[in-house]
């Protein structure tokens, strides 16, 4: 499949991503990082305050989690997988010592204390702890995304869950961070997202390139 957007060894497809794994050899990914939804109607609408940017018109992809089937799909395709909000999905999978658990520091407030993602890893449990808008501050930060997550978690992850020369899968793009953190770490990747406004933003993330997103989100 031609990806419907390239910069370097970054490959963006608006499209389904089961179609999309359909042509996908076994095991032709070294790591799937992805975050499918919870199935927690979290697809915006909500202003996160007067200091961000970051209203999202309302949509329904948040309504279920993916079926057994896309589980299957995922780990046939790549050899590791980290899957966000693993705790969702806990059926689907399979018992696991090695979760990853975001810190997001979040303070007094109704938002959750961390995020957790299931890997399949023979690691201990380790915690990366950042707010989303640490480094940046909060009238820099843009989301194009309701569950945007930062670049700096993402570079995190594959400083830490990667090796060099690995190719990198994201079967939920959204904003794409993953696909930031790929391009300034030199990872070669494959992404797709079906809503094709958020792909067109983060495309405009990608080609803008601008040192908020990269250096700092």
């Amino acid at each position: 499949m031609k990806p419907d957007y390239q910069i370097k060894n970054v490959k963006l497809y608006c499209c389904d991503n089961m179609e999309f794994m359909k042509g996908i050899s076994d095991n032709f990914y070294d790591l799937a990082i992805v975050d499918p939804p919870y199935g927690i109607n979290m697809g915006g609408g909500a202003d996160w305050g007067t200091n961000t940017k970051t209203f999202h018109n309302k949509k329904n992809w948040d309504s279920e989690i993916p079926d057994k089937n896309y589980f299957i799909e995922l780990i046939r395709v790549s050899k590791q997988q980290i899957i966000w909000g693993g705790n969702y999905f806990i059926e689907m999978l399979y018992n696991t010592k090695s979760f990853i658990v975001w810190n997001k520091m979040n303070g007094s407030n109704n938002m959750a204390d961390c995020e957790l993602a299931w890997t399949s890893f023979d690691k201990p449990v380790r915690m990366y702890s950042g707010h989303i808008f640490s480094g940046i501050g909060n009238s820099n930060y843009k989301s194009i995304h309701p569950t945007q997550k930062p670049i700096r978690l993402y570079k995190w992850i594959l400083q830490n869950y990667a090796k060099e020369g690995d190719k990198i899968f994201d079967s939920h793009g959204g904003s794409f961070s993953s696909a930031c953190a790929c391009l300034d770490l030199g990872f070669d990747f494959d992404g797709c997202e079906i809503d094709k406004e958020y792909f067109d933003n983060a495309v405009n993330r990608l080609k803008n390139n601008v040192q908020e997103y990269i250096d700092f989100a």
